[in-house]
Parts: C-alpha cells; sequence; structure tokens
C-alpha cells in the first residue's frame, strides 16, 4: 500500500535530485562493477561477482523505493496553509509546562525531519501530539519515559 507524503519545493527537489543520481550514476556504476567481476573468471566460485550482483539487487531495490515514495509526493502550498492550528509546515513555539523551557519546531514530512535545523517528523510522538492544537491549548505527548506537557504559545509559518 501506497502512502502520499508532503513536501516542501525544497524537500521534493532534494528526493529528485537524489533518485537521478541512483539512476545516472550509482546504476551504471553498479553494472560497471559486474561487468568486471565476471571478467575475473568463472562466476561459481566468484565471491567478488557475488557481492556485485548483491549491491546491484540493494541498488535497484532501493530505486524502486525512492520512485515510489516520489510518485506519492505531494507539493504543499505554503501559502494556503492554516495557521490556527498546528499542520504539517507549521512553525511552532511551545513551552515544557515541566521545566519552562521554551522551544521552536517546524513540523515536515518525515524525509524532511533534521533535529539540528530544529524541523520534526508529523509522525514523531511530539509532531503527531502537536497536530490539530491550537494557541493556548496545552498538548499532552505520551514518550517512552512518561508523559510531556506542552503549551502551544505560537503558530506561524516560515
Amino acid at each position: 500500500m501506497s502512502t502520499i507524503s508532503y513536501y516542501t519545493a525544497e524537500g521534493l527537489k532534494k528526493l529528485k535530485d537524489e533518485l537521478e543520481h541512483l539512476k545516472s550514476v550509482m546504476r551504471p556504476k553498479a553494472s560497471a562493477d559486474i561487468a568486471e567481476a565476471r571478467d575475473k573468471g568463472d562466476l561459481s566460485e566468484n565471491a567478488e561477482y557475488d557481492a556485485a550482483k548483491e549491491a546491484q539487487g540493494m541498488l535497484e531495490m532501493r530505486i524502486a523505493k525512492m520512485e515510489e515514495t516520489y510518485s506519492n509526493a505531494r507539493l504543499i502550498d505554503e501559502s494556503q496553509l492554516d495557521t490556527s492550528k498546528v499542520l504539517v509546515l507549521s512553525k511552532v513555539k511551545i513551552k515544557n509546562q515541566a521545566n519552562g523551557m521554551e522551544m521552536n519546531y517546524t513540523l515536515v514530512a518525515e524525509s524532511e525531519a533534521d533535529l539540528k535545523t530544529g524541523k520534526i517528523s508529523v509522525t514523531s510522538p511530539i509532531g503527531r501530539g502537536l497536530l490539530g492544537k491550537s494557541v493556548g491549548e496545552t498538548a499532552e505527548i505520551t514518550v517512552p519515559n512518561g508523559t510531556l506537557k506542552f503549551d502551544i504559545l505560537e503558530i506561524s509559518r516560515d
């Protein structure tokens, strides 16, 4: 079953570029590696050939998965986003009730998540807990070591 994924323009371009790299650079390299290994003699005892064939199979599997992801990718029109609720691509300012710490996160598709830059996946526990909430609401999020409570302070678009 295929699932639709939502991407920013930047994230969709990155996905397409990586897919093109796999198809135009890595696929010919895998074929060349097989041809080189084949030239080294008896295929029944050629571990290098077996390894090259296995690597090619893994590459083809990765390409197929990425093609499926790309075909089910949808570009999000950021200008149409509602800022009254937390949605994909919302920039959210939250406050941890336990320690008073304030944090800013942008909710993105799983493939674009990068905690270092403040981008968290909508499928992560915190992302799921924030979705649909409005300013002033409290999000109770169950994490492995208990329940966290966050106040929603601000919702905006980048």
